[in-house]
C-alpha cells in the first residue's frame, strides 16, 4: 500500500511537473510575443525619432552653413576694405612726406601759399577782378592784386608762411619757460618783419588801397597768433595790414565780390538812366514832329476849305452867267443846268 501511495504520489508529482513545464512553456511563448511587439514598437519609435533627429540636424547644418558662408563673405569684404584703407593710408603717408618736404623748402613753401591763394581767389571772384604776380610802380611784385574801384582802390594780397618759428614754438617742452620765451620772440620777429614788408612794399598812396592783406595759409598759425600774440595783431592793425587765414580769406573775398557786384549794378543803373534820357529825347522829338504834322494837316484843311469856297463862288458865278438872257430863247437840257461846272456839288458838300 505504501508503495502504491508512493507511486501515485510520484505520478502526481511527475504530472504536476509536466503540467508546470507545459504552463511555463506557454507563458514563455506569450512573454516572447509581447516582448517581440514591444521591441517592434520601440524599434518603430526609434526609427521615427531617428528620422526627426536627422531632419533637425540637417536643418541646423544648413543654417550653420549659410551663417558660416555669410560670415566668411563679410570677413572677405572687411578684409578688402582693410586692404583698401591700408593702401589709402600708404598714399596719405606718401603725400604727408611730400608735403613735409615742400614745407621744409622756403621757395616751395612760398609756392604752396601762392597756389592756395590762387585757388581761393579764382573760386570766389570773376576773372577780371584780380591779377596775380602784378608789378607795382615801385618795382615790387605782389602775389595777388584785387582790382577794386576807388574807394578803396586795388588791394594787395601777399602770402607769408612763418613755419620755422612756429615749429620752434611747438617744439618747446612743457615747463621750459626760457625756451618758450625765446620761441615766442622768434615768432613775433618773423611776423613783424612780414607786416613791415607788406606795409612798405604794397601800400602805395594813389596807386593801391590804404590797406593790404597778409595771407597765412595755415589755420593753426592763424589761431596761435590771435590766441597768444595779441600785440602783433594790434601792430598789424596800426600798419593797416590785415592778417587772414584760408577761412577768413574766403569771407573777405565774398565781401569783395559783393562790392564788385554793387559797382556793376551802379554802372548798369547809370547806363539805364542814360538810355532813358535818350528815350525821353526821342519821345520829345516825336511830339514835336506830331505837332508839326498837325500844323500841316490844319493848313491842308484850311486850303481845302478855301478851295471849296472858291469852287462855290465859281459855280455861283457860272450859274448867274448861264441865267443871263442873251435874246435867245434856247433852253439848255434840264440835266445840264447844274452840270456847268464839275466841282459845283463838291463845293456845296464841303460847305
Amino acid at each position: 500500500m505504501d508503495i502504491v501511495v508512493y507511486v501515485l504520489l510520484a505520478a502526481i508529482l511527475a504530472l504536476g511537473a509536466a503540467l508546470a513545464i507545459v504552463l511555463a512553456r506557454r507563458a514563455d511563448t506569450r512573454a516572447q510575443g509581447a516582448l517581440a511587439d514591444t521591441v517592434q514598437r520601440v524599434e518603430q519609435s526609434l526609427r521615427e525619432q531617428e528620422r526627426t533627429l536627422a531632419g533637425l540636424v540637417k536643418e541646423r547644418l544648413d543654417r550653420s552653413e549659410k551663417a558660416t558662408g555669410q560670415v566668411v563673405t563679410d570677413l572677405r569684404e572687411r578684409l578688402a576694405r582693410i586692404d583698401e584703407a591700408q593702401k589709402k593710408i600708404g598714399e596719405l603717408s606718401t603725400q604727408v612726406v611730400g608735403l613735409q618736404e615742400i614745407l621744409n623748402n622756403k621757395q616751395a613753401r612760398g609756392a604752396f601759399g601762392e597756389v592756395q591763394l590762387n585757388d581761393l581767389v579764382t573760386t570766389a571772384l570773376p576773372p577780371g577782378a584780380y591779377a596775380f604776380q602784378s608789378t607795382l610802380s615801385n618795382g615790387s611784385r605782389v602775389d595777388c592784386l584785387l582790382k577794386l574801384p576807388n574807394p578803396p582802390g586795388p588791394i594787395a594780397i601777399d602770402a607769408k608762411f612763418p613755419l620755422e618759428s612756429y615749429q620752434l614754438l611747438r617744439a618747446v617742452k612743457a615747463g621750459d619757460a626760457q625756451g618758450l620765451a625765446a620761441a615766442q620772440r622768434a615768432f613775433q620777429l618773423a611776423m613783424r618783419k612780414h607786416i613791415v614788408d607788406i606795409r612798405d612794399k604794397y601800400i602805395l598812396p594813389g596807386e593801391t588801397a590804404e590797406s593790404a592783406l597778409l595771407f597765412l595759409p595755415s589755420e593753426a598759425i592763424y589761431a596761435e597768433l590771435h590766441a597768444n600774440f595779441a600785440a602783433v595783431v594790434d601792430e598789424s592793425y596800426r600798419a593797416r595790414v590785415w592778417i587772414v587765414s584760408p577761412t577768413t580769406m574766403m569771407a573777405t573775398l565774398n565781401t569783395v565780390r559783393a562790392v564788385l557786384k554793387d559797382v556793376r549794378m551802379r554802372e548798369q543803373a547809370g547806363e539805364i538812366q542814360k538810355t532813358v534820357g535818350l528815350l525821353m529825347g526821342d519821345v520829345q522829338r516825336l511830339g514835336d514832329r506830331v505837332e508839326r504834322l498837325k500844323t500841316h494837316f490844319g493848313q491842308t484843311e484850311k486850303d481845302l476849305r478855301e478851295i471849296d469856297i472858291s469852287a462855290d463862288r465859281i459855280t455861283k458865278r457860272g450859274q448867274r452867267i448861264l441865267g443871263v438872257d442873251l435874246g435867245e430863247e434856247q433852253e439848255l437840257p434840264k440835266g445840264q443846268q447844274t452840270e456847268s461846272l464839275p466841282f459845283a456839288e463838291n463845293a456845296k458838300g464841303r460847305k
